[in-house]
C-alpha cells in the first residue's frame, strides 16, 4: 500500500451519456454511499491508466455501453469538498452522444436506464449539477 505524508485526493471519472431522444443514462448505485440512489455512471482511476481510459472503462462495466476515448468530450473537472463522503474525491465529468445503445447492469450498478431530461430523479453526489453543466454546454 501506498503512504505519503500528506493526504491526497482520490480520482474519479464520471460520464454523461446521452442519446438522441433526449435521455440520460443513469446507474442506480448498488453500493453505499448513496445506495439505491441514481447517479452517472464512474468511478476511481487505476494506478495503470489515464483519466479517459478510466471513464471509458467505468462506463463499460456499469453499463455494458463501449466507447473510444476520442467520444469522450470534457465537460468539466469537480472539486468541491464533501462532493463525496467516502473522502477527498476529485472528478473529471465527460460527456458522450450516443445514437442509440442497450445499457445492462453491470459491476457496482444494480440498475441501469435511460431517462428522459425533463423527469430526472433525484441524483446522487454532485451529479445534478455535473449534468446541467454538460447539458448547457453541449453542441
Amino acid at each position: 500500500m501506498y503512504s505519503y505524508p500528506y493526504p491526497r485526493p482520490m480520482l474519479t471519472a464520471d460520464c454523461v451519456v446521452t442519446n438522441g431522444r433526449d435521455e440520460v443514462l443513469l446507474v442506480r448505485r448498488g453500493n453505499d454511499p448513496f445506495r439505491g440512489q441514481w447517479a452517472l455512471p464512474g468511478g476511481f482511476m487505476e494506478m495503470d491508466e489515464t483519466i479517459e481510459h478510466c471513464a471509458v472503462r467505468e462506463l463499460r462495466e456499469e453499463t455494458g455501453i463501449a466507447v473510444s476515448e476520442s467520444a469522450l468530450r470534457l465537460v468539466g473537472v469537480y472539486s468541491a469538498p464533501g462532493r463525496d463522503p467516502r473522502g477527498r474525491t476529485v472528478t473529471a465529468a465527460y460527456a458522450v452522444r450516443l445514437a442509440d445503445g442497450v445499457a445492462t447492469a453491470g459491476d457496482d450498478a444494480a440498475e441501469v436506464r435511460w431517462w428522459p431530461l425533463a423527469a430526472l430523479p433525484p441524483l446522487a453526489f454532485d451529479h445534478a449539477r455535473i449534468l446541467t453543466d454538460s447539458l448547457q454546454t453541449r453542441s
